[in-house]
């Protein structure tokens, strides 16, 4: 069985998952805007670091697969659309594409990155942050070990690409772009609160073919099983997150 789309509530998504904005705030001084720059927010969720570009003078275009993470965006006023990052063409270029935590949703990188070089001026920036190498993988093993025993294919059901500093470098330079900096950093993060909120809000695909009773003990397995490792003795959760940062530059 192949996954089922992942799928986002925006209200749950803000009291969930706000630090995913927030700890993005690092890219955005990597990309190092300019006012008046056209800057393409490649997998913008709700807006909130669309936003932030749009304070900073640049002239922005958001796109997001969930058409309810759009209509979140829209309501800040913001000029957004729904796209999926494998096939999108906004019929203009942009000076920058920036990524904040989405291109691990999106599982063909060289589909999108041949989009995003499309979608960029001659010596146009691409600078993201996402899952890499080893993210979350205390979760990923409770997951796969919880729907093993029930006759499920873990790889074939989840939505993410966790990819190592060589195999991105590599696809970057083969569809077109000069790496200028590539790094994986472990970032411990702290949950707003606990592990099956924030498995119904990022592991849906997983269990979106079980029935909600099934889906239930599989998230409350998980979090048995990750509690001696990821909570402290007074119920907080951090979750070993892995993120992969680049900078790169369209040749040509």
């Amino acid at each position: 069985m192949n996954a089922l789309p992942q799928t986002w509530n925006p209200q749950t998504y803000a009291a969930h998952a706000s630090f995913v904005a927030e700890l993005g705030l690092p890219v955005v001084e990597l990309l190092a805007p300019r006012a008046g720059e056209g800057i393409l927010d490649l997998g913008c969720g709700d807006g909130v670091l669309t936003e932030k570009l749009v304070a900073l003078g640049c002239d922005v275009v958001g796109i997001d697969a969930s058409s309810q993470q759009i209509e979140a965006a829209r309501q800040k006023g913001l000029q957004v659309f729904v796209a999926d990052g494998h096939d999108f063409d906004l019929g203009r270029t942009f000076d920058a594409v920036f990524s904040n935590a989405a291109l691990h949703w999106m599982r063909e990188p060289s589909c999108v990155l041949n989009c995003v070089r499309r979608a960029l001026q001659p010596g146009g920036r691409f600078v993201g942050e996402f899952g890499g190498a080893g993210n979350v993988a205390t979760v990923c093993a409770a997951l796969k070990t919880a729907l093993t025993h029930r006759g499920h294919d873990f790889d074939a059901l989840s939505p993410w690409y966790f990819p190592t500093v060589d195999q991105y470098r590599h696809e970057l330079i083969a569809a077109g772009f000069q790496v200028m900096s590539i790094e994986l950093l472990p970032r411990p993060t702290e949950l707003p609160g606990d592990l099956v909120a924030w498995l119904e809000t990022f592991a849906g695909a997983f269990v979106n073919h079980l029935s909600a009773a099934e889906r239930q003990q599989v998230f409350e397995e998980v979090r048995a099983a990750c509690r001696p490792t990821l909570c402290d003795a007074n119920g907080l959760w951090v979750v070993d997150y892995v993120r992969l940062r680049f900078s790169a530059v369209k040749l040509g």
